[in-house]
């Protein structure tokens, strides 16, 4: 099996690739430089495994939560080269991959990133027979919001628990067996979750994948900030 992945939905910026159960990635912290590098890396990790593109089953890709431009750029990268193979597409959630940057021993994650605008994005999720499931809902919400069940003990993972000063991870520390703040998505990531997702038949066409961006209101704000731009400008 051969799928290439994408996770940019975040300050982080990453390519991977599965060629029959070996991964090859490409990770660099790199703000404003998704689009400069994506591709480029998919092409250099091609080429280091010596496989073609038409060689790929399936493309993977991180689908948000997490920044507004990163997730559309990750959508629109392996939609265009889907649509050009004619193969289908592996969507994730950007906080469902983000809760394998726990420890192997951690059962109950609450995976966590920095919407900005005073908010996080947030999941709860435990693993069942090795799998991670999703507890509730993915939510966006301010971080004094964000609720535990009594009783329960879970590792905290993302740039959630860094955000308003921390916030998230002192309000639930009593209920935190440890956090890890500067956490954040992978490829292959993506990839561990994708690759089972693609064997068990959940791959889906190109045209049927949607960003999860949570705030419903996302697209009407950037459309209110040019309008308010142009008024300045005239």
């Amino acid at each position: 099996m051969k799928l290439l992945a994408f996770e940019t939905a975040t300050e982080a910026c990453s390519v991977a690739l599965h060629v029959d159960g070996q991964v090859l990635e490409r990770f660099e912290i790199a703000p404003r430089r998704h689009a400069e590098l994506s591709l480029p890396w998919a092409e250099a990790l091609l080429a280091e495994a010596g496989v073609a593109r038409s060689q790929l089953d399936a493309i993977a890709l991180s689908r948000g939560p997490g920044a507004f431009t990163g997730v559309r750029l990750a959508i629109a990268i392996a939609q265009g080269i889907a649509l050009a193979l004619d193969r289908p597409l592996v969507p994730i959630s950007t906080l469902q991959t983000l809760a394998l940057r726990a420890p192997a021993d951690a059962d109950q994650v609450l995976s966590s990133i920095d919407a900005r605008m005073g908010e996080v994005y947030v999941a709860r999720q435990v693993r069942v027979d090795g799998q991670w499931r999703l507890q509730g809902e993915e939510v966006v919400c301010a971080p004094d919001a964000v609720v535990l069940p009594d009783g329960t003990r879970w590792f905290g993972v993302g740039t959630g628990f860094g955000a308003a000063d921390g916030v998230l991870a002192t309000r639930l520390a009593p209920q935190l067996a440890g956090v890890d703040p500067l956490a954040l998505p992978r490829a292959s990531d993506v990839l561990a979750l994708a690759v089972p997702a693609f064997e068990r038949g959940e791959a889906v066409a190109p045209e049927r994948v949607e960003p999860a961006y949570l705030r419903d209101n996302v697209a009407l704000t950037l459309v209110e900030q040019q309008a308010a731009r142009a008024a300045k400008q005239g």
